[in-house]
């Protein structure tokens, strides 16, 4: 009998500690919604959303905010906190282990960078947190699902626009990168590359990294003027980049001898879709903030007691001088 119940109890602690070592991939199997811990209270619930903002010095990043907090106005039961990082991985880990602390009910993130952030998003999915990560990822798949465009798709599209239709006969780019570390900096460098490779006449004969940034993508256009005097193209990872890149330009009387190219189509006044539409960038390519849907998927976790995909990819379309005026006005139908 003594025999009978330590194999019990042997077995029952083998278990437990088999438990404790599953990986994070064996959890996810169970489902996306298997680490919450939280009994869903659905419709007659309420609940505090903490997004976790990368940086708002990008136009994109504070339109996506606002997207997030207008979507979240038509669900009553919710309550969204904001926190914005400063493009400062140590504190946008603080932010997170913040949100931790004050218990929330769903974390929204656009890491600033993925390794750094990993650790921290799993945490908080490791304490049943629900967690939707936008645009940009983080390593693993502990989280509940990730929204964001197909940035190797997006830097394809740029990349064949610019072999196919601006440089058929060949040509020189520079290539201004996002932040080193942040996934879609690589993925549309990479989508890039494959999409001008049918043409070898196009050279990439520079790169530097704006950070994203306005400011510093102007800047380092500047020095890439001086070191290069014959440009054809310049192919940025966001707009504002791209808009920086054409003032360093226009500031040495260079504009008019290349064509500027980027990312995002933000349908504001000073936006990517109205720069195109007033000649100074010669195409964008959408890519969209994800608020609306992410509060969607929010919704559908804590009100409807659902399930959402593990990743959510949004589609994207060239803007050009075709098209601009008439995607403006579709986008803002007010005015």
């Amino acid at each position: 009998m003594k025999i009978h119940k330590l194999s019990l109890a042997v077995a029952a602690v083998t278990a437990l500690v088999l438990a404790g070592c599953g990986t994070t991939s064996e959890r996810t199997a169970d489902g996306p919604q298997a680490q919450s811990s939280k009994e869903c209270k659905g419709a007659d619930g309420k609940y505090v959303i903490g997004m976790s903002q990368a940086n708002v010095a990008e136009p994109y990043r504070q339109r996506m905010d606002d997207d997030i907090k207008t979507a979240a106005e038509e669900v009553p039961q919710f309550e969204v906190k904001f926190a914005d990082a400063a493009q400062d991985n140590a504190k946008q880990v603080a932010d997170v282990e913040n949100y931790i602390t004050q218990q929330i009910d769903l974390l929204i993130i656009s890491p600033n960078e993925a390794k750094p952030l990993t650790a921290v998003v799993k945490k908080a999915y490791d304490k049943g947190i629900p967690v939707i990560v936008l645009d940009r990822k983080v390593e693993g798949d502990a989280y509940t699902g990730f929204i964001g465009g197909d940035n190797v798709q997006i830097g394809t599209e740029a990349g064949k626009y610019v072999a196919e239709k601006v440089l058929p006969d060949g040509g020189t780019v520079v290539e201004l990168k996002g932040l080193a570390g942040a996934t879609p900096q690589a993925e549309r460098n990479q989508g890039f590359a494959a999409g001008i490779k049918a043409n070898p006449k196009i050279k990439i004969v520079a790169t530097a990294s704006g950070d994203w940034l306005r400011e510093k993508g102007q800047a380092q256009m500047d020095a890439l003027l001086k070191a290069n005097p014959k440009i054809d193209v310049v192919y940025a990872h966001n707009d504002p980049m791209a808009e920086g890149a054409y003032l360093a330009a226009k500031a040495v009387g260079r504009e008019k001898e290349m064509k500027f190219i980027g990312i995002d189509a933000l349908p504001i006044p000073s936006g990517g879709i109205k720069a195109v539409e007033q000649g100074r960038l010669t195409a964008t390519f959408t890519y969209p903030t994800n608020g609306k849907e992410a509060i969607a998927a929010a919704k559908k976790i804590l009100v409807d007691c659902g399930t959402i995909d593990k990743t959510q990819t949004l589609p994207t379309r060239l803007i050009d001088k075709a098209n601009a005026a008439q995607i403006y006005a579709d986008e803002n139908p007010t005015g």
